[in-house]
């Protein structure tokens, strides 16, 4: 068996591939089934519905940057085992990001138009966060995890009672996303100056708030 090293270019070629599965492609997760498999479709009326799948499509956007963060921290990361982590992680978000997009086809509704600009954005912060070393780079995954977290109890409290079939989705990506960050916690990570929690809260509102609508 070759032992290849793969360089900064045959990285950035590998994400790139990924990126365009991942925006516009069908990418494989771990085969997980669907939490909403088996669950009856709720009556909901015009503006339950309306509701639900605005939430939905915010999750699959807030999905959409969770990959290219993972995949912008992998170009940059040192240790062979976080770069292994990172994927392993990107691949239970990939479950995520097809059980959204499942939902919003079930909703008659969309996925944001801004996921490209938004994918963009976050591989160039993931990248930026692994660049700086990798017990910050999983300081900055486990503060996006913790951040998540409080943003799908959220939408649990949003999202029409009815709904048991997003409500279930959420359910589970609240509780992946929980074990990411204890993993990320366990692992060492470092963590981030107030400010930079700030300004990534204020990112994350920026983000809900305009797929939320478009």
């Amino acid at each position: 068996m070759v032992d290849r090293r793969y360089s900064l270019a045959d990285r950035i070629i590998a994400q790139l591939d990924i990126g365009v599965q991942t925006l516009f492609g069908r990418p494989l997760g771990t085969g997980r089934p669907n939490p909403a498999n088996g669950l009856p479709e709720p009556e909901l009326n015009k503006t339950e519905r309306q509701q639900a799948a605005r939430l939905m499509r915010v999750n699959h956007c807030g999905e959409i940057c969770a990959q290219a963060l993972y995949q912008g921290q992998a170009i940059t990361a040192r240790d062979p085992t976080l770069h292994q982590a990172l994927e392993r992680a990107a691949a239970e978000e990939k479950d995520h990001l097809a059980w959204c997009q499942q939902r919003l086809v079930q909703l008659d509704s969309h996925t944001s138009y801004l996921n490209p600009l938004f994918y963009v954005g976050s591989l160039g912060i993931g990248a930026l966060a692994g660049a700086t070393g990798d017990r910050w780079s999983l300081g900055f995954l486990a503060q996006t995890e913790e951040q998540v977290v409080q943003h799908l109890s959220k939408h649990l409290q949003r999202l029409p009672r009815r709904d048991e079939p997003s409500r279930a989705i959420v359910e589970q990506m609240k509780v992946d996303e929980g074990g990411h960050a204890i993993a990320a916690g366990e692992a060492g990570a470092a963590r981030l100056p107030r400010p930079l929690r700030q300004l990534m809260r204020l990112s994350s509102r920026l983000m809900t708030g305009s797929t939320y609508w478009i």
